[in-house]
Protein backbone atom coordinates (compact mmCIF):
# COMPACT_ATOMS: atom_id res chain seq x y z
CA UNK A 1 0.00 0.00 0.00
CA UNK A 2 2.95 2.44 1.04
CA UNK A 3 4.38 1.64 -2.39
CA UNK A 4 1.44 2.26 -4.13
CA UNK A 5 1.19 5.63 -2.61
CA UNK A 6 4.78 6.83 -3.05
CA UNK A 7 4.15 5.29 -7.21
CA UNK A 8 0.91 7.68 -7.26
CA UNK A 9 2.83 10.70 -5.56
CA UNK A 10 6.09 9.96 -7.87
CA UNK A 11 3.60 10.78 -11.02
CA UNK A 12 2.98 14.29 -9.20
CA UNK A 13 6.88 15.49 -9.70
CA UNK A 14 7.91 13.71 -7.10
CA UNK A 15 11.76 12.64 -6.78
CA UNK A 16 13.40 12.66 -3.00
CA UNK A 17 13.48 9.25 -1.66
CA UNK A 18 12.01 8.68 1.44
CA UNK A 19 9.31 11.63 0.65
CA UNK A 20 6.25 10.03 1.48
CA UNK A 21 7.21 9.27 5.03
CA UNK A 22 8.42 12.76 5.09
CA UNK A 23 4.71 13.95 3.88
CA UNK A 24 3.71 11.48 6.36
CA UNK A 25 5.91 12.66 9.39
CA UNK A 26 4.63 16.03 8.80
CA UNK A 27 0.89 16.01 9.36
CA UNK A 28 1.58 13.82 12.34
CA UNK A 29 4.12 16.03 14.21
CA UNK A 30 1.33 18.50 13.70
CA UNK A 31 -0.89 16.60 15.13
CA UNK A 32 0.89 15.33 18.17
CA UNK A 33 1.86 19.01 18.76
CA UNK A 34 -1.65 20.01 18.87
CA UNK A 35 -2.96 16.72 21.13
CA UNK A 36 30.13 42.77 0.88
CA UNK A 37 32.01 39.57 0.10
CA UNK A 38 33.74 36.61 1.81
CA UNK A 39 37.37 37.95 2.18
CA UNK A 40 35.40 40.71 4.80
CA UNK A 41 35.39 37.19 6.90
CA UNK A 42 38.37 36.57 9.34
CA UNK A 43 36.96 33.04 10.23
CA UNK A 44 35.30 30.72 7.93
CA UNK A 45 32.47 29.30 9.49
CA UNK A 46 32.15 25.91 9.03
CA UNK A 47 30.29 24.79 5.85
CA UNK A 48 27.07 25.47 5.92
CA UNK A 49 24.77 23.14 3.66
CA UNK A 50 25.29 19.42 5.03
CA UNK A 51 23.14 16.53 4.17
CA UNK A 52 22.14 13.69 6.28
CA UNK A 53 23.51 10.68 5.85
CA UNK A 54 22.04 8.53 3.54
CA UNK A 55 19.79 6.07 5.20
CA UNK A 56 17.11 2.89 4.06
CA UNK A 57 13.71 3.77 4.03
CA UNK A 58 12.53 2.97 7.80
CA UNK A 59 8.81 1.08 8.19
CA UNK A 60 5.87 3.68 7.61
CA UNK A 61 3.34 3.16 9.95
CA UNK A 62 -0.02 1.77 8.42
CA UNK A 63 -1.79 4.81 10.35
CA UNK A 64 0.11 7.18 8.66
CA UNK A 65 -1.03 5.96 5.10
CA UNK A 66 -3.93 8.20 4.77
CA UNK A 67 -1.62 11.50 5.51
CA UNK A 68 0.62 10.95 2.33
CA UNK A 69 -1.41 12.53 -0.10
CA UNK A 70 -2.96 15.31 2.16
CA UNK A 71 0.45 15.91 3.11
CA UNK A 72 1.11 17.97 0.40
CA UNK A 73 -2.13 20.69 0.69
CA UNK A 74 -3.29 23.25 3.18
CA UNK A 75 -5.27 23.59 6.17
CA UNK A 76 -8.86 23.84 4.03
CA UNK A 77 -9.68 26.90 5.97
CA UNK A 78 -6.50 28.79 3.91
CA UNK A 79 -6.77 31.55 1.10
CA UNK A 80 -4.23 32.60 -0.92
CA UNK A 81 -3.92 35.54 -2.69
CA UNK A 82 -2.06 37.51 -4.83
CA UNK A 83 -0.19 40.64 -3.17
CA UNK A 84 -2.65 42.53 -5.02
CA UNK A 85 -5.92 40.74 -3.46
CA UNK A 86 -6.59 38.40 -6.31
CA UNK A 87 -7.60 35.41 -4.86
CA UNK A 88 -5.68 32.11 -6.32
CA UNK A 89 -5.45 28.45 -5.96
CA UNK A 90 -2.98 26.37 -3.81
CA UNK A 91 -1.46 25.18 -6.84
CA UNK A 92 -0.50 28.43 -8.45
CA UNK A 93 1.46 29.50 -5.64
CA UNK A 94 3.10 25.88 -5.36
CA UNK A 95 3.94 26.45 -8.97
CA UNK A 96 5.05 30.04 -8.24
CA UNK A 97 7.47 28.80 -5.59
CA UNK A 98 8.95 25.98 -7.77
CA UNK A 99 10.48 29.04 -10.64
CA UNK A 100 12.99 31.06 -8.34
CA UNK A 101 16.49 30.53 -6.24
CA UNK A 102 14.79 31.76 -2.78
CA UNK A 103 11.23 31.33 -1.25
CA UNK A 104 10.74 33.56 1.97
CA UNK A 105 7.73 32.43 3.99
CA UNK A 106 7.02 35.06 6.40
CA UNK A 107 5.05 34.08 9.40
CA UNK A 108 3.61 35.69 12.40
CA UNK A 109 4.84 33.45 14.94
CA UNK A 110 2.20 32.61 16.96
CA UNK A 111 -0.01 31.45 14.30
CA UNK A 112 -0.68 27.89 14.15
CA UNK A 113 -2.93 27.46 10.70
CA UNK A 114 -0.81 29.47 9.30
CA UNK A 115 2.12 27.48 10.43
CA UNK A 116 0.15 24.22 9.32
CA UNK A 117 -0.90 26.19 5.68
CA UNK A 118 3.63 26.25 5.90
CA UNK A 119 4.56 22.84 6.65
CA UNK A 120 2.18 21.77 4.10
CA UNK A 121 4.22 24.06 1.30
CA UNK A 122 7.53 22.96 2.42
CA UNK A 123 6.36 19.46 1.89
CA UNK A 124 5.29 20.42 -1.43
CA UNK A 125 8.29 22.56 -2.36
CA UNK A 126 10.64 19.88 -1.31
CA UNK A 127 8.50 16.94 -3.52
CA UNK A 128 9.61 19.15 -6.52
CA UNK A 129 12.54 17.67 -8.84
CA UNK A 130 14.89 20.35 -7.61
CA UNK A 131 17.57 20.00 -4.51
CA UNK A 132 16.37 22.05 -1.88
CA UNK A 133 17.17 23.28 1.52
CA UNK A 134 15.32 24.71 4.44
CA UNK A 135 16.57 27.62 6.53
CA UNK A 136 15.26 28.73 9.99
CA UNK A 137 15.52 31.74 11.74
CA UNK A 138 14.54 29.99 14.63
CA UNK A 139 18.27 28.20 14.94
CA UNK A 140 21.21 30.14 15.23
CA UNK A 141 24.52 29.76 13.41
CA UNK A 142 26.21 28.59 16.26
CA UNK A 143 24.26 25.29 16.31
CA UNK A 144 24.78 24.17 12.82
CA UNK A 145 26.99 21.23 13.82
CA UNK A 146 24.25 20.06 16.22
CA UNK A 147 21.56 20.32 13.81
CA UNK A 148 24.08 18.29 11.10
CA UNK A 149 24.79 15.61 13.94
CA UNK A 150 20.80 15.16 15.19
CA UNK A 151 20.05 14.73 10.90
CA UNK A 152 22.78 12.31 10.27
CA UNK A 153 21.12 10.36 13.25
CA UNK A 154 24.78 10.76 15.23
CA UNK A 155 22.49 12.30 18.49
CA UNK A 156 18.86 11.77 20.34
CA UNK A 157 16.75 14.01 19.64
CA UNK A 158 16.59 14.78 23.88
CA UNK A 159 19.90 15.50 23.38
CA UNK A 160 19.42 17.82 19.94
CA UNK A 161 17.14 20.10 21.68
CA UNK A 162 19.22 20.46 24.54
CA UNK A 163 22.27 21.66 22.73
CA UNK A 164 20.06 23.57 19.86
CA UNK A 165 18.64 26.04 22.20
CA UNK A 166 14.40 25.57 20.54
CA UNK A 167 12.22 28.37 20.55
CA UNK A 168 9.29 27.35 22.74
CA UNK A 169 6.69 26.53 20.29
CA UNK A 170 9.32 24.22 18.40
CA UNK A 171 7.96 21.16 19.02
CA UNK A 172 4.22 22.40 17.45
CA UNK A 173 5.27 24.75 14.51
CA UNK A 174 9.07 24.08 13.96
CA UNK A 175 9.53 20.27 14.87
CA UNK A 176 8.00 19.43 11.34
CA UNK A 177 10.76 21.06 9.36
CA UNK A 178 13.63 19.74 10.98
CA UNK A 179 11.95 16.28 10.52
CA UNK A 180 10.80 16.30 6.74
CA UNK A 181 14.58 17.31 6.00
CA UNK A 182 15.88 14.34 8.43
CA UNK A 183 13.65 11.92 6.43
CA UNK A 184 14.14 13.72 3.24
CA UNK A 185 18.47 13.78 3.90
CA UNK A 186 18.11 17.61 3.03
CA UNK A 187 20.17 20.30 4.22
CA UNK A 188 18.78 22.38 7.32
CA UNK A 189 20.15 25.44 7.88
CA UNK A 190 20.55 27.09 11.27
CA UNK A 191 20.85 31.33 9.59
CA UNK A 192 20.28 33.23 12.55
CA UNK A 193 23.20 35.23 14.10
CA UNK A 194 23.69 33.99 18.17
CA UNK A 195 21.38 36.32 20.24
CA UNK A 196 24.21 37.14 22.26
CA UNK A 197 26.10 39.51 19.56
CA UNK A 198 22.61 41.13 18.45
CA UNK A 199 22.41 42.13 22.12
CA UNK A 200 25.48 43.22 22.01
CA UNK A 201 24.77 45.52 19.34
CA UNK A 202 21.66 46.79 20.89
CA UNK A 203 23.86 47.88 23.76
CA UNK A 204 27.00 49.18 22.24
CA UNK A 205 26.43 49.89 18.89
CA UNK A 206 27.63 47.62 15.23
CA UNK A 207 31.37 49.25 16.26
CA UNK A 208 31.24 46.47 19.08
CA UNK A 209 31.05 43.61 16.78
CA UNK A 210 34.79 44.24 15.64
CA UNK A 211 36.03 43.77 19.29
CA UNK A 212 35.02 40.22 19.21
CA UNK A 213 37.61 37.64 18.63
CA UNK A 214 37.74 35.81 15.27
CA UNK A 215 36.07 32.82 17.07
CA UNK A 216 33.08 34.24 17.43
CA UNK A 217 32.83 36.96 14.31
CA UNK A 218 32.68 33.70 11.91
CA UNK A 219 28.96 33.14 13.18
CA UNK A 220 28.02 36.79 11.90
CA UNK A 221 27.82 38.32 8.38
CA UNK A 222 30.55 39.93 7.18
CA UNK A 223 31.35 43.20 9.17
CA UNK A 224 30.13 46.19 8.59
CA UNK A 225 27.03 45.13 7.24
CA UNK A 226 24.63 47.28 5.49
CA UNK A 227 22.47 49.56 7.32
CA UNK A 228 19.00 49.92 6.74
CA UNK A 229 17.31 51.11 3.58
CA UNK A 230 14.98 54.51 3.69
CA UNK A 231 12.17 52.10 4.12
CA UNK A 232 12.91 49.79 6.12
CA UNK A 233 13.76 52.27 8.49
CA UNK A 234 10.17 54.03 7.92
CA UNK A 235 8.97 50.72 8.46
CA UNK A 236 10.52 50.61 12.27
CA UNK A 237 9.56 53.81 12.81
CA UNK A 238 5.48 52.85 12.04
CA UNK A 239 6.50 49.98 14.28
CA UNK A 240 8.06 51.30 17.13
CA UNK A 241 5.03 54.14 17.22
CA UNK A 242 2.64 51.34 17.10
CA UNK A 243 4.13 49.92 20.16
CA UNK A 244 3.69 53.09 22.61
CA UNK A 245 6.18 55.03 24.57
CA UNK A 246 8.97 53.28 25.38
CA UNK A 247 12.35 53.66 26.79
CA UNK A 248 14.40 56.70 27.44
CA UNK A 249 13.30 60.19 26.01
CA UNK A 250 15.99 63.03 24.31
CA UNK A 251 19.26 62.29 22.55
CA UNK A 252 19.72 59.24 24.77
CA UNK A 253 16.77 57.49 24.01
CA UNK A 254 17.70 58.65 20.07
CA UNK A 255 21.08 56.75 20.61
CA UNK A 256 19.01 53.76 22.19
CA UNK A 257 16.74 53.58 19.41
CA UNK A 258 19.30 53.62 16.90
CA UNK A 259 20.89 50.73 18.34
CA UNK A 260 17.53 48.40 18.32
CA UNK A 261 17.25 49.04 14.73
CA UNK A 262 20.96 48.04 13.98
CA UNK A 263 20.69 45.04 16.44
CA UNK A 264 17.56 44.26 13.84
CA UNK A 265 19.42 44.54 11.40
CA UNK A 266 22.03 42.15 12.07
CA UNK A 267 19.25 39.83 12.34
CA UNK A 268 18.14 40.40 8.50
CA UNK A 269 22.01 40.78 7.42
CA UNK A 270 23.02 37.21 8.98
CA UNK A 271 19.76 35.35 7.79
CA UNK A 272 20.42 36.58 4.26
CA UNK A 273 24.34 35.99 4.70
CA UNK A 274 23.09 32.11 5.32
CA UNK A 275 20.94 31.79 2.70
CA UNK A 276 23.17 33.64 0.27
CA UNK A 277 26.04 31.23 1.41
CA UNK A 278 24.14 28.39 0.91
CA UNK A 279 23.23 29.18 -3.11
CA UNK A 280 26.84 30.08 -3.60
CA UNK A 281 28.19 26.97 -2.22
CA UNK A 282 26.20 25.18 -5.51
CA UNK A 283 24.99 22.21 -3.21
CA UNK A 284 20.66 23.02 -3.75
CA UNK A 285 19.21 24.39 -6.24
CA UNK A 286 16.48 26.19 -4.47
CA UNK A 287 16.54 27.75 -0.32
CA UNK A 288 13.21 28.30 1.85
CA UNK A 289 13.63 30.39 4.45
CA UNK A 290 11.28 30.71 7.67
CA UNK A 291 11.16 34.04 9.25
CA UNK A 292 9.14 36.49 10.82
CA UNK A 293 6.89 38.58 8.62
CA UNK A 294 8.81 41.79 9.45
CA UNK A 295 12.01 40.42 8.63
CA UNK A 296 10.51 39.89 4.65
CA UNK A 297 7.20 41.96 3.83
CA UNK A 298 7.12 45.05 1.25
CA UNK A 299 10.23 43.21 0.15
CA UNK A 300 12.72 44.79 2.80
CA UNK A 301 14.93 43.44 5.46
CA UNK A 302 16.30 39.55 3.80
CA UNK A 303 15.31 40.60 0.65
CA UNK A 304 16.82 43.75 0.10
CA UNK A 305 20.17 41.72 1.93
CA UNK A 306 19.98 39.03 -0.34
CA UNK A 307 20.34 40.98 -3.45
CA UNK A 308 23.20 43.28 -1.78
CA UNK A 309 25.38 40.10 -1.53
CA UNK A 310 23.95 38.46 -4.63
CA UNK A 311 22.47 40.43 -6.95
CA UNK A 312 20.03 38.60 -9.28
CA UNK A 313 19.37 36.52 -6.80
CA UNK A 314 15.37 35.03 -7.73
CA UNK A 315 12.94 35.41 -5.19
CA UNK A 316 9.47 34.87 -4.25
CA UNK A 317 7.87 36.54 -0.70
CA UNK A 318 5.28 34.45 0.83
CA UNK A 319 3.36 36.18 4.25
CA UNK A 320 1.24 34.53 6.20
CA UNK A 321 -1.27 36.74 8.63
CA UNK A 322 -3.99 35.33 11.54
CA UNK A 323 -7.29 36.94 10.92
CA UNK A 324 -10.68 36.90 12.21
CA UNK A 325 -13.29 33.96 10.97
CA UNK A 326 -14.39 35.85 7.57
CA UNK A 327 -12.83 38.29 7.36
CA UNK A 328 -11.02 38.78 3.68
CA UNK A 329 -8.32 40.42 1.62
CA UNK A 330 -7.55 43.73 3.32
CA UNK A 331 -5.22 46.30 0.68
CA UNK A 332 -4.09 47.99 3.86
CA UNK A 333 -3.32 45.33 6.03
CA UNK A 334 -2.43 43.07 3.58
CA UNK A 335 -1.64 44.62 -0.25
CA UNK A 336 1.81 44.45 -1.36
CA UNK A 337 3.20 42.50 1.77
CA UNK A 338 4.59 39.80 -0.14
CA UNK A 339 3.83 38.07 -3.87
CA UNK A 340 1.46 36.12 -2.45
CA UNK A 341 -0.58 36.20 0.89
CA UNK A 342 -1.55 33.45 3.01
CA UNK A 343 -4.62 34.38 5.50
CA UNK A 344 -4.93 32.17 8.46
CA UNK A 345 -8.75 32.55 10.05
CA UNK A 346 -7.96 32.26 14.18
CA UNK A 347 -10.62 29.34 15.81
Amino acid sequence: MVRAIRARLSTGGVRTPRMAAVCAVVLVLAACASSPGTDDVDTARPPMVHTAPDRPDRPVDPRLESAIESALHPPEEIRVYTGSGSPVEWADLVRAAGDVEVVLLGEIHNDGVGHRARHALVAAGITADTSTAISLEMFETDVQEVLDEYLGGWISEEHFLRASRPWDNYASDYRPYVEMAREAGLPLLGANPPRRYVNRVSRLGTESLAELPPSARRWLPPLPYPGPSDAYRAEWESLMEGAGPHGVSGPEGEAAAERMLEAQGLWDAGMAWTIVEAIRADAVDRIIHVAGAFHVANGTGIPELVQHYRPGTTMLLIIGYPVDPGSDFDPVAHGGRGDFILLAPTR
